[in-house]
């Protein structure tokens, strides 16, 4: 490809039926047959389907990488793009003329190439556009599309062959000795069957992409026949190519050097030992901490996962543990059995999107000492259960014994309220209900983990908690209801924004490490779901209501600064806050601890950021709006992280 010599490493095909009905609009595929090279997952499968990167060329905007790209037939394209009239001839006997496009200004998100139009109709009969060279997009050289159209039954305009190649680089786009690798999909469409809609039910399954049993045993002879086009001499060659790569040790070799950057885990036999960043670590309560942790691979099993740690502080000198078990039922729909067992520290009002108490750059990058830590025994299990794409509930019960320290002691008031008598530990035990909501939601599955790819719709989520008292010595009785709305979405051709919103309640007389702590950050790591210069504990509620709001430009102003265009920096900017309250009931039931407050009022900062130096590097300045007179904040900080982004 493009005179650059490759190996092959992966070739996958899938044999497809495809259903789709315009109102209500619902999509079906079901795969009839797959082939893998070198890899038998039927997760890997559903992967080859028709739904992954679809392109309409009649989209206003065609997203590509999270990133919107102005259509040639967008309604305002002629503000960018300019358009020649280049040829005429007929093609699978229609008339058409050929029109030539290419981008009116530098290093926007647009293409050039060529597209061929029906003379009396006016419909697309093919096209072929790359992205613009110069497009302020990372790890990709080159980009192409190629679609081309069919007349069915004298009316409809079909798809029948659809073919996307990018040529991926890993070093920089100039580079003598360019690294990178080639990822190509070609689709092809036929049989097509209009206008004989199915019955209700047949659309009506817990998943929208389905796998027939036998789909990956199908021999050479099915797929000879089965084939809408040959394979070509090189692609026939690759399963071959692959089985011998795959048994090089130099391959294998960068397969797990690849695989352990990333991950963090190293793969050796039935094992994965890691995460390695949290081998070493140092903390105020712990002095010097050291861990030795792993998980079962794959090579163990794709329906059971084992994994656990051990770890020691020389300072308190005691030995931390978890262990813990997830059982697959089943994956497409997702139902999981799991249980944990864990005894260590951790920082409460931490959040989920922030490093682990023992990750190192944790430990490096503080603003702050570590001494708010609390020790923590867990018992958890859980069940989760998918009732089809995008909607699922995850049961789950938790008994927690939560023992306080130095900075953070446990005083509850008496009866009387004219005593306060200190406890070193705090028990519950609650179960939990959890319901997840995302309309047409797209995910990657791996055996035991996926990740989302986002949609089009917001996604819901709903949590409700009761705390049982006197159940394994549990001492409080409590409901909480948590409910959040997030989505991400691309403004037009000005980047894309992405917002959170979270309002939650308790109702009970808890003791303030049962309410809610927002979520605060004292290290110099800028963290997304965090309030970057709120220290930890330094806000309470028992019912609130918080939002963040981020804006990534994508170059939209640095594109139009020589110097800012040439580095490719990419502006961003962000808010956040949160406002609640805690009832009269617990601000007297327990003792806050120093420089511990409520949010009677709004805290709120705001940031603008740098993102995209050297392709992986943000530098953010977050500025506090509210709440000046607290002692030991900062009022203004610079927060740096690291990102992988095209």
């Amino acid at each position: 490809y493009s005179g650059k010599t490759y190996l092959p490493v992966f070739l996958s095909e899938s044999l497809s039926d495809v259903y789709y009905r315009n109102t209500p609009r619902t999509r079906r595929e079901v795969i009839r047959a797959s082939r893998v090279s070198g890899i038998d997952n039927a997760s890997i499968s559903q992967l080859l389907g028709d739904m992954i990167q679809q392109v309409n060329i009649y989209d206003n905007y065609i997203t590509l990488f999270q990133k919107n790209f102005v259509s040639p037939l967008a309604g305002t394209a002629l503000f960018s793009y300019r358009y020649y009239l280049v040829d005429s001839a007929y093609i699978d006997g229609h008339w058409c003329y050929k029109m030539a496009f290419k981008p009116r200004r530098k290093q926007e998100f647009t293409f050039y190439g060529d597209i061929w139009i029906h003379d009396s109709t006016y419909a697309v009969k093919q096209f072929e556009m790359h992205i613009a060279g110069d497009a302020n997009i990372n790890f990709i050289n080159d980009l192409v599309l190629f679609q081309e159209f069919e007349l069915t039954e004298g009316q409809h305009w079909m798809l029948a062959k659809d073919k996307l190649l990018v040529d991926f680089n890993i070093t920089q786009r100039d580079s003598a000795r360019n690294i990178g690798f080639f990822g190509s999909k070609t689709s092809s469409y036929r049989d097509f069957v209009i206008n004989q809609p199915r019955e209700k039910a047949f659309y009506n399954t817990p998943t929208t992409i389905m796998v027939d049993q036998a789909a990956g045993v199908k021999d050479d002879a099915f797929w000879a026949d089965a084939r809408h086009e040959a394979l070509t001499r090189r692609e026939d060659m690759v399963y071959q190519m692959v089985d011998t790569l795959r048994s090089l040790p130099v391959f294998k070799t960068w397969v797990d050097i690849v695989q352990m950057v990333t991950t963090g885990y190293y793969v050796h036999g039935n094992m994965e030992w890691g995460p390695y960043m949290s081998t070493y670590s140092f903390n105020q309560l712990e002095g010097h901490r050291f861990r030795l942790s792993g998980r079962t691979s794959n090579h163990f099993s794709t329906k059971l996962m084992l994994e656990g740690y051990t770890a020691y502080g020389l300072s308190d000198q005691q030995i931390k543990y978890s262990g813990g078990f997830t059982y697959m039922i089943d994956k497409n729909p997702r139902r999981v059995l799991s249980g944990s067992v864990r005894y260590d520290v951790e920082q409460l009002g931490q959040s989920q999107n922030a490093f682990r108490e023992d990750f190192l750059l944790a430990s490096l990058f503080r603003r702050n000492p570590a001494d708010k830590l609390s020790m923590v025994h867990q018992y958890k299990g859980y069940y989760e259960h998918e009732w089809f794409t995008g909607l699922s509930n995850t049961f789950s019960f938790t008994q927690r014994s939560l023992w306080s320290s130095g900075r953070v002691p446990f005083s509850i008031h008496c009866e009387n309220g004219d005593c306060l008598k200190h406890t070193d530990v705090i028990r519950t035990s609650e179960i939990s209900i959890n319901t997840r909501f995302a309309m047409h939601e797209k995910v990657v599955m791996g055996e035991f983990e996926r990740v989302s790819l986002g949609g089009k719709y917001p996604v819901l989520e709903i949590n409700y908690t009761y705390g049982i008292p006197g159940l394994f010595s549990g001492d409080f009785e409590y409901h909480r209801l948590q409910l959040s709305l997030r989505h991400w979405f691309n403004i037009f051709s000005l980047g894309w924004s992405k917002y959170s919103i979270e309002a939650g309640k308790i109702w009970g007389k808890v003791p303030y490490p049962l309410l809610k702590i927002h979520p605060g950050n004292e290290t110099y790591v800028y963290d997304e779901t965090a309030f970057n210069l709120m220290n930890y504990y330094e806000f309470i509620s028992d019912q609130y209501v918080s939002f963040y709001y981020t804006h990534h430009f994508v170059g939209a102003l640095f594109n139009k600064i020589p110097v800012f265009r040439k580095l490719k920096w990419r502006e961003v900017a962000q808010v956040k806050g949160v406002i609640g309250n805690v009832t009269k009931e617990n601000l007297a039931f327990s003792a806050l601890p120093a420089g511990t407050y409520t949010t009677w009022k709004p805290y709120v900062e705001a940031g603008l950021g740098i993102e995209n130096i050297f392709r992986v590097f943000r530098v953010d300045a977050v500025w506090r709006l509210s709440y000046y007179d607290h002692t030991n904040i900062n009022k203004f900080g610079v927060l740096v992280s690291m990102q992988f982004d095209f």
